[in-house]
């Protein structure tokens, strides 16, 4: 399934030293015709506070989101994944290690102000990816109206400030007369702070933010790196059980490799490497059965350089 992704989200990164583990490796590949449409170019913008800072609702020392669950299988909702990477104020550097303290609502509009329900912090992979999964926060008052469905955010790479935020949803009918998420420029502007939500073929919605942040990260080239190199289109199906069908494009002549990493940014799949024409290509990536289900990320790299991702699920 092809995600519907946002216009400002930056899908690219240099490839740092991985180990290069293979598991369970079918690559099959065949070429087609169809034209390559190059997407406009990506901006980078540096992600902003929200207007309603912290809020009365936070509770410290949350502990270790485990297993990429911020809700548990149990909890009352709509599931929806959440996923991204950290990035530096210029978008060409990827932070790793850095801690995101998540919180929010329950699907009755309330927190949990005596424990930890629907709270937990997460760190940054070493390509600067995070990813969790919850419910969709439910409506709560807020004098006369509802608040937006919203996602509370303390994000600290090493050794920077943190920034304090909030994570709205498109669609939401609530945006328009809220007084923080309606802001749309100056400090609090929420514009990139308001982000699709999608539905995979589990009915979980999906989503992805892209936070843009003061921090040392790890180099990974030009925000618009894979405008003129390559992209994936779409990874089906997703989530998957143990075969996944790849399609993407090649924009110019170029040594081509397409592999799979882990949440932890381990390779555990190199499916192809070879020299290619421009055109549209698939490969297939049948999973080993001992790859524990969960997140991973299957990455297009051209010329040495990673340019393009998609996640998927394995389950």
């Amino acid at each position: 399934m092809e995600k519907k992704k946002k216009d400002s989200r930056r899908q690219f990164l240099r490839n740092t030293s991985l180990a290069a583990l293979s598991f369970g490796i079918l690559p099959v590949i065949a070429k087609t015709t169809a034209s390559i449409k190059l997407k406009s170019p990506i901006l980078c913008d540096e992600s902003t506070e929200d207007a309603y800072g912290q809020g009365p609702f936070y509770t410290a020392n949350a502990p270790s989101i485990q297993n990429n669950m911020l809700a548990d299988s149990n909890e009352i909702g709509t599931r929806l994944i959440l996923s991204g990477q950290v990035y530096n104020l210029e978008c060409s550097e990827v932070i790793p290690n850095t801690e995101i303290d998540i919180w929010h609502a329950n699907d009755d509009g309330d927190y949990d102000n005596s424990g930890y329900n629907l709270r937990g912090k997460t760190t940054t992979n070493s390509q600067g990816f995070y990813v969790f999964e919850t419910i969709k926060p439910g409506l709560y008052l807020n004098g006369a109206t509802y608040r937006p469905s919203h996602f509370h955010f303390k994000i600290t790479p090493p050794n920077f400030p943190t920034l304090i935020t909030q994570l709205y949803f498109a669609g939401d009918p609530y945006i328009a007369s809220d007084a923080a998420a309606s802001i749309t420029s100056g400090t609090y502007d929420a514009t990139n702070r308001i982000i699709p939500l999608t539905t995979n073929s589990n009915g979980d919605l999906e989503g992805s933010w892209d936070i843009v942040i003061n921090g040392d990260g790890v180099s990974v080239g030009a925000s618009n790196i894979h405008l003129d190199k390559g992209i994936i289109y779409s990874a089906s199906p997703n989530p998957f059980n143990d075969r996944v069908e790849i399609k993407y494009g090649v924009f110019l002549q170029a040594k081509v490799s397409v592999f799979v990493y882990d949440i932890h940014g381990r390779i555990v799949a190199q499916l192809d490497e070879q020299q290619l024409s421009p055109e549209k290509y698939n490969i297939t990536w049948e999973a080993d059965s001992k790859l524990p289900n969960g997140h991973y990320f299957i990455a297009l790299k051209i010329n040495e350089l990673q340019v393009h991702y998609l996640k998927v699920i394995k389950q």
